[in-house]
Order: C-alpha cells, then structure tokens, then sequence
C-alpha cells in the first residue's frame, strides 16, 4: 500500500554525519508505523530505529541511541534518519520499513513494506 525510496546514502569519514530520507508514495502514509533497519553482508538485518504514525513515540537501538535521530514529516510523506558521530561499525546498507498501524517491534518481519536500502560507508 506504500511505496519506500531511501536516499542520502555516501561515504563519510568517522565522527561525521549523515541524513538519510525515506519517500513514501501512497495516501496512507500516516497510518503507518516506520522504521529504520541496517544490513551487513553475512548478518541478519537490524534494527536501528522507529518512529509511530503520529511522530510522538520513538525508539532506538542502544547502538545508536545518543546519536541518531529519526523523524518524518506526514505532510511530505517523508522519514529521516539524522546520524551524527558515525563509526566505522555503522557502515551498512540502510533500509527503511513501513508497518500497518501501530508496530511497537524491532522485528523486520513485523513491518510490511520496504525501499530498496541506501549505502552508509564511514571510514576511519
């Protein structure tokens, strides 16, 4: 029901920052739950970070709580995930997910559609 594109994907040296988006195309943008999940090769996908339909609730994996933040603006159809003092370990390729209604998880499995990912590279 939701179409995801992310963007904002590069190369960046450790102790930089980075702001990666999500556009969504589809009308019901606002009554998803979203989340961000990274990806490297030969491990499971995690999760990084979510966001409910409102923007009021948030939450983060302790890997980047302190210094990644996520947002969305509903009338732009649009997540970001704001990522500043990056780490080499942060390198991934990043996907956002969008999940019907309410998805208070850090499952993958439990959200319902998801972008193609954008690459993050930090070098040290």
């Amino acid at each position: 029901q939701v179409q995801l594109v992310e963007s904002g994907g590069g190369l960046v040296q450790a102790g930089g920052s980075l702001r990666l988006s999500c556009a969504a195309s589809g009308r019901t943008f606002s009554s998803y739950t979203m989340g961000w999940f990274r990806q490297t090769p030969g491990k499971e996908r995690e999760f990084v970070a979510r966001i409910s339909e409102s923007g009021i609730s948030t939450y983060y994996a302790d890997s980047v709580k302190g210094r990644f933040t996520i947002s969305r603006d509903n009338a732009k159809n649009t997540v970001y995930l704001q990522m500043m003092s990056l780490k080499p370990e942060d390198t991934a390729v990043y996907f956002c997910a969008a999940g019907r209604s309410w998805v208070p998880s850090t499952i993958p499995s439990r959200f319902d559609n998801w972008g193609q990912g954008t690459q993050v590279t930090v070098s040290s």
